[in-house]
C-alpha cells in the first residue's frame, strides 16, 4: 500500500491542501456532530433541511449554523440543492460510526492540545504535550486521574480494539489449560476476568501499575474472583524487580508498544525468566504493516504520534520487522502468528527456543 504514488500532480495539491487546514476541519466537523447539526440534517433524511429549519432545531443563530454549513460542504459531510441540505456517506459515519466517533473523541480529549508539542518530543524523546493533561513524566500513572470525559476517551480507544480481539483469544490461550497465567499490563482487570469466567481453575497474576491495579482490585472484589486473582504492582521499567515466576502463559495485549525497542527487549528478557520451560507468551498487537485496510494502516501510523507526543516520547504501532527483531534480541522465537484477530490484531506464540 506505501511503495508507489497513487496521485495526480492535481490530486496531490488537493491533498496538501486539506492536510494545510486539517485541524481547522477537525474541529469544525466535531463542532458540526456535537452541536446538533449533522443529526439535524440526518434526521431530515432525503427531503433535506434549510439552515432556517436547523437553527430551529439546534437553537443556534444564522450566522453559527452557516459557517459551519459551508465549512461542511467543503469537507463532503453535506451537499446542497435548492437550499436544502441532506447527509453524505461521509457525514454518516461521523454521526453515526462508532470506531470512527471514539477517535474523534481520542483526538480531541487526548491528543488534540499535546500535539502542539510533537517537535519538541521528537527533538527530546519526552511526551512534552503530555502538560496539558497533567504533571506526569508519562500518561500511564494518570490514567486514574484524568476527568471523566476525558478518561472515559482514553478507555474507549484502548478497549474498542482489543475487546474485538478477546473473544478469539482467549480460546487460542486456553487450548493447553494454562493453570497459572500472568496479564502484564492487567489495567481494570478486563482480560483476567474473562480468563476467570473461562476456565474456573486457571489463577491470573494482574502485573501493573498502582493506579490502574487499584480500579482492577476493586473489580475482582465485585466478580467473586479475589480468591484467583492476585497482584504484582510495580513499575515494570525498574528492572531491579523481579517478575514473579513459574507461569504457563504470559499475556500482554497493546501493551509493548508503549515501550521503546530496547524496553521491549527488557521486559521480554525477563518474561523469558518468568516462563515455566513449555509456556507460551502471547503478545497481542496491531501491527501497522499487517492491516486489509489502508485506512487501518493510516489510523495507526498516527496513533504512533500519540505515543511520541502524549504517552511516553518512545514508543510507537510497530512494523512487524522492528518488533521481532526485539523478540529475537530477547532470547525468544516466534513460533506462530495470527492475523485474524478482532478488527486488525496480530496475536503472536513467543516461546523459549
Amino acid at each position: 500500500m506505501f511503495n508507489k504514488e497513487t496521485k495526480t500532480a492535481l490530486q496531490a495539491k488537493e491533498a496538501a491542501l486539506w492536510l494545510a487546514f486539517a485541524p481547522i476541519a477537525f474541529q469544525a466537523t466535531r463542532a458540526l456532530r456535537d452541536m446538533g447539526i449533522l443529526k439535524a440534517v440526518s434526521d431530515s433524511g432525503s427531503a433535506g433541511i434549510t439552515i432556517e429549519e436547523i437553527m430551529e432545531k439546534t437553537n443556534m443563530n444564522r450566522y453559527a449554523v452557516r459557517v459551519l454549513l459551508e465549512a461542511g460542504l467543503g469537507m463532503e459531510l453535506v451537499i446542497v440543492n435548492d437550499k436544502k441540505y441532506t447527509l453524505t456517506k461521509t457525514g454518516y459515519f461521523i454521526l453515526h460510526d462508532q470506531l470512527t466517533r471514539i477517535n474523534m473523541d481520542f483526538t480531541q480529549d487526548i491528543c488534540y492540545k499535546g500535539m502542539y508539542h510533537l517537535e519538541d518530543s521528537l527533538r527530546n524523546g519526552k511526551p512534552e504535550g503530555l502538560k496539558e493533561l497533567g504533571p506526569w513524566d508519562t500518561i500511564y500513572p494518570g490514567l486514574s486521574l484524568l476527568p471523566p470525559a476525558v478518561g472515559k476517551s482514553w478507555f474507549d480507544f484502548d478497549h474498542y480494539y482489543s475487546d474485538l480481539a478477546t473473544p478469539g483469544a482467549l480460546d487460542i490461550v486456553f487450548e493447553n489449560k494454562p493453570k497459572r497465567l500472568l496479564d502484564i499490563g492487567g489495567n481494570t482487570g478486563k482480560w483476567a476476568l474473562a480468563c476467570t469466567a473461562k476456565d474456573p481453575e486457571v489463577e491470573v497474576t494482574i502485573f501493573d501499575i498502582p493506579g490502574q491495579a487499584n480500579i482492577a482490585q476493586q473489580k475482582m472484589k465485585d466478580a467473586g474472583v479475589a480468591d484467583r486473582v492476585h497482584f504484582h504492582i510495580a513499575n515494570i521499567l525498574h528492572e531491579e524487580i523481579p517478575f514473579p515466576k513459574g507461569f504457563d502463559a504470559i499475556w500482554m495485549s497493546q501493551f509493548l508498544d508503549c515501550f521503546s525497542e530496547a524496553e521491549i527487549v527488557s521486559i521480554l528478557s525477563r518474561c523469558r525468566e518468568a516462563l515455566n520451560d513449555n509456556g507460551t507468551i502471547y503478545i497481542l498487537e496491531p501491527f501497522w504493516n499487517r492491516q486489509q485496510f489502508k485506512s487501518a494502516a493510516f489510523c495507526l501510523q498516527q496513533t504512533s504520534l500519540y505515543f511520541t507526543a502524549m504517552a511516553n516520547g518512545n514508543s510507537q504501532m510497530y512494523h512487524t520487522d522492528d518488533f521481532f527483531k526485539c523478540i529475537t534480541d530477547a532470547g525468544l522465537v516466534v513460533a506462530e502468528e495470527n492475523d485474524k484477530m478482532g478488527l486488525n490484531y496480530t496475536l503472536l506464540k513467543v516461546k523459549k527456543p
